[in-house]
């Protein structure tokens, strides 16, 4: 059943552990240098570490996640934890780049911690108060994202990258301890009685949910944009005008976080029955954020206040549609966030994968057109939602809409 509600010391926990857990996935990315240099690997190999993190992680949404509705969530969150610590320790000590490679794919499967707690928030939530503690917790993990970039990159000059392993090994530890004894015990019913059957039934649920489809749709889209932008700015601050040193260029990650603001005010807004206003709002964002970033080729401010925009319609949007998913069927929510974040990825992968290939040829402009269409494409979306729920209205039907 629903909770009855959730503390804000627990919520707060509930948000730091999801942002420590998801900075796993980011750690190595601004380090890939200093590794290279150690290990004496190429470029080329040692850049696979951010694809095996990353095929880690998403083969840990799909296996993973929907465990929070076969298993007690209070004993797999710290599990996996644990096994994270363990994948961590073993990067810090890997002889080469292949045994790294392959403790690197381990820390991405395991670090899916994120995606378990957030259902788990939203199950301890009153339904009044859903959107904006899931939103809360959401903003925790959003600054994992952007801030572990940063953190790696200033602690990996005094302690190096094994260092840095080490450091979020221990973290990874003590959360674990933390969680064990923080985490309230549901007494749920558990619907599933087998791994496969949860497995399949998380497929299911895809062709089942029109409201599901849609909000992947969406969330394919805003994280498109949100890697179209991320992937190649640092090509951009390196080069003239700006032609930053690596430290600075991570320091544009705290710009970013100030989007996340968009989180609570998102699900406050999503609790009162306002969604769909909203999803309209931050798919429009995310044209204009490309929009004000195109000129800043060689204007710093128009540069960091498109930043700022993009990332508060990126994370808006991803708080509404988790909120949305998230009334769909109580006893499966782990299921729809192994569906929505999936999908999610799959859009972030093909975003980054087409915003590098915009910039081989046309640069900035042509990665500012490429997020500024994909925005387009969110806003034609929720215009033929916003169609379709007014053509019903017309018909006197009673059907809700996606």
């Amino acid at each position: 059943m629903a909770g009855a509600g959730v503390g804000t010391g627990l919520v707060f926990l509930f948000a730091l552990a999801c942002g420590l857990s998801v900075a796993n996935l980011y750690y190595l990315q601004p380090l890939l240098a200093l590794v290279a240099s150690e290990l004496h690997s190429s470029a080329s190999t040692t850049g696979l570490l951010v694809t095996t993190i990353q095929i880690g992680f998403g083969v840990g949404i799909v296996l993973l996640v929907p465990l929070g509705d076969l298993l007690d969530r209070r004993a797999l969150v710290p599990t996996l934890l644990v096994a994270c610590a363990a994948c961590l320790t073993a990067s810090a000590f890997a002889p080469n780049i292949s045994v790294l490679l392959v403790t690197s794919a381990g820390v991405g499967l395991t670090s899916v911690v994120a995606q378990a707690l957030v259902p788990f928030a939203a199950d301890l939530a009153a339904d009044e108060r859903r959107g904006q503690v899931v939103g809360t917790v959401m903003t925790g993990l959003l600054l994992g994202i952007l801030l572990a970039r940063t953190a790696s990159g200033l602690l990996a000059a005094v302690i190096g990258w094994r260092g840095v392993e080490a450091a979020a090994a221990v973290v990874a530890i003590v959360m674990g301890l933390v969680l064990r004894a923080g985490l309230p015990r549901m007494d749920r019913p558990k619907p599933l009685e087998s791994y496969r059957e949860v497995l399949v039934s998380a497929w299911r649920l895809l062709g089942a949910e029109p409201v599901l489809r849609r909000r992947c749709a969406y969330g394919a889209l805003l994280f498109a944009a949100f890697s179209v932008l991320w992937t190649n700015v640092a090509f951009l601050l390196s080069s003239p005008p700006y032609s930053y040193p690596d430290w600075v260029i991570g320091l544009f990650g705290l710009v970013g976080a100030s989007g996340a603001t968009a989180s609570s005010l998102a699900g406050r807004l999503a609790d009162r029955g306002h969604g769909r206003a909203v999803t309209g709002a931050m798919a429009v964002l995310l044209v204009g954020g490309f929009g004000l970033l195109s000129l800043g080729a060689r204007d710093l401010v128009w540069l960091v206040l498109g930043m700022v925009v993009l990332d508060f319609g990126c994370f808006g949007l991803h708080i509404v549609n988790q909120h949305e998913i998230y009334r769909l069927r109580e006893q499966a929510r782990s299921r729809l966030t192994a569906d929505y974040i999936g999908i999610y990825f799959v859009g972030g992968a093909v975003g980054s994968a087409l915003s590098t290939l915009a910039w081989a040829r046309y640069r900035w402009e042509g990665v500012c057109a490429l997020g500024a269409f994909i925005g387009i494409i969110a806003v034609a979306l929720w215009a033929d939602e916003l169609r379709r729920s007014h053509a019903l209205r017309g018909s006197g039907a009673s059907v809700s809409m996606p």
